[in-house]
């Protein structure tokens, strides 16, 4: 099962998913089309989420807000609806789920330091905030009850880099697909976090040994410009600014503000 098949990651790992399973069911709430024989496709909001997935064998779950949003949205879209997604496999006994994280949640360590998954979160904005939560489910799902959760801290996922900062963290399409395929197979792993980065000489993250995957691609075979890392700049870059998370807060303090009154 291939959750938010009709965003931009489900679009990069659909066709080798299709490949390596016997059936691939893709959910949306966008329209599809079955490309293949052993495609079978559900539009759906995930409402009901025990019901759309009884009988897979595992999830890939990639539904959700992608970027920085007002946090109720995020809440709803990300929190609420990973954990929607891990009780419906709780209850229909599907023992394998991989989660859509991001490498956001670590979005405000220095560029200038390298980061595991092992480090305290220091999430860049309110969607890193909430990708914290989404791997703090998982960590319950499994830890209470016995599932197999892998969070993949995707990276920048584009088909080419195409800015400085993504000689640290571009994920190309192939690796991208070779880490969810990873993660879907690597045995009993109980609760892992990992970044799913391309093999970038620039890198800030540590891969994980324990997924058996090792990234193609490098950024800097693409000949972007190395302005990116230094002293003062957060890992987020842009997405590591106060502007870019104020804009979500301020309406709703304004209206606070307004209610007081």
């Amino acid at each position: 099962m291939l959750t938010g098949a009709a965003g931009r990651v489900g679009s990069a790992v659909r066709a080798p998913l299709r490949e390596a399973a016997g059936t691939l069911v893709l959910a949306d709430r966008a329209p599809l089309s079955a490309e293949a024989p052993n495609e079978e496709v559900r539009r759906t909001d995930l409402s009901d989420a025990a019901e759309i997935i009884a009988g897979a064998d595992a999830v890939v779950h990639l539904a959700g807000v992608r970027d920085e949003a007002p946090f109720p949205e995020l809440v709803e879209g990300n929190i609420l609806g990973a954990q929607r997604m891990l009780e419906a496999a709780r209850v229909t006994g599907v023992r394998r789920v991989v989660l859509a994280s991001s490498n956001r949640v670590t979005g405000l360590y220095p560029s200038t330091e390298t980061v595991s998954p092992e480090m305290p979160a220091r999430p860049d904005g309110l969607y890193g905030v909430s990708k914290v939560a989404v791997e703090a489910l998982a960590r319950l799902y499994v830890d209470k009850f016995g599932l197999d959760v892998v969070c993949l801290r995707i990276g920048s996922l584009d088909a080419r880099p195409d800015e400085p900062r993504h000689l640290a963290t571009w994920l190309s399409h192939r690796d991208c697909a070779g880490f969810v395929l990873a993660a879907l197979t690597v045995p009993s792993p109980g609760f892992l976090a990992a970044y799913a980065v391309s093999a970038n000489a620039r890198r800030f993250w540590e891969l994980d040994d324990r997924l058996g995957y090792t990234p193609q691609d490098d950024a800097a075979a693409y000949g972007v410009p190395d302005t990116f890392v230094g002293p003062g700049t957060p890992q987020g870059g842009d997405f590591a600014t106060p502007e870019f998370t104020l804009r979500y807060l301020e309406p709703a303090a304004g209206r606070a503000d307004d209610a007081r009154g």
